[in-house]
């Protein structure tokens, strides 16, 4: 899948909810670090939706622990369902994984062979850097992957002013990124961001099933996001 226009992924650790999901979402980010079985759920997998793998650790705001964590990702992107993978840009720039039979270099190669997507992701839970810090970030992201996701954390409204700004200046200079702003002052920043270049959204299918703060839920953001479009 291409992501030179936007994409909304609907958010998941299960793929029991892709059908509910078809008629909003152009995949399904398939949480694996979510799942009891994630490699048997992907096994199992027959739904048209295609789908972006995910396998979050506990110190990103994941669940998975600390062992096959990258060996888990590898085997995910030998399905042809899944047409994208999340991997941290710490893990990227070689944050010690745990430990795996699959290293970050072999993970880099699967991925190139299978031709999926990577998308080189950080997430900042405790606030929102200041202008040159949140270029870095998201510049470097984007470096990394083939699009750059950058989640902040917004406590004021200038906070998610900021994170717009980062987006549209990265844009500009032709990074494809994906950026939001969690929380309630940034909860707007999911529709809006799309104005101004970010190509991926997420929310779950169901609002009481959200997996960041401040998502929408799948229906909403999709209608939110073509009114502004």
């Amino acid at each position: 899948m291409e992501f030179d226009t936007f994409r909304l992924a609907a958010a998941t650790g299960t793929l029991a909810d892709e059908p509910a999901a078809r008629d909003h979402a152009d995949l399904v980010e398939f949480r694996l670090d979510l799942a009891e079985e994630p490699l048997a759920a992907l096994r199992a997998y027959d739904g048209p939706t295609p789908l972006l793998v995910t396998n979050r650790p506990r110190w990103e705001g994941g669940q998975t622990a600390p062992y096959g964590r990258l060996d888990t990702l590898a085997a995910a992107v030998a399905f042809e369902s899944v047409v994208a993978v999340d991997v941290e840009l710490a893990t990227l720039r070689g944050r010690p994984p745990g430990t795996n039979d699959t290293g970050v270099a072999e993970l880099r190669e699967r991925i190139r062979e299978t031709e999926t997507t990577l998308i080189a992701s950080v997430h900042d839970f405790d606030g929102t850097p200041d202008r040159e810090a949140l270029d870095g970030l998201v510049r470097a992201a984007a470096a990394a992957g083939d699009v750059g996701k950058v989640a902040v954390t917004a406590e004021t409204p200038d906070d998610a002013l900021r994170l717009l700004g980062a987006t549209r200046r990265a844009t500009a200079r032709g990074d494809r990124v994906a950026t939001m702003a969690m929380g309630e002052a940034g909860a707007h920043t999911r529709a809006v961001a799309p104005v101004y270049g970010s190509r991926i959204g997420y929310a779950p299918v169901h609002e009481a099933e959200a997996t960041a703060p401040g998502q929408y839920d799948l229906a909403t953001l999709r209608e939110l996001v073509a009114q502004l479009s």
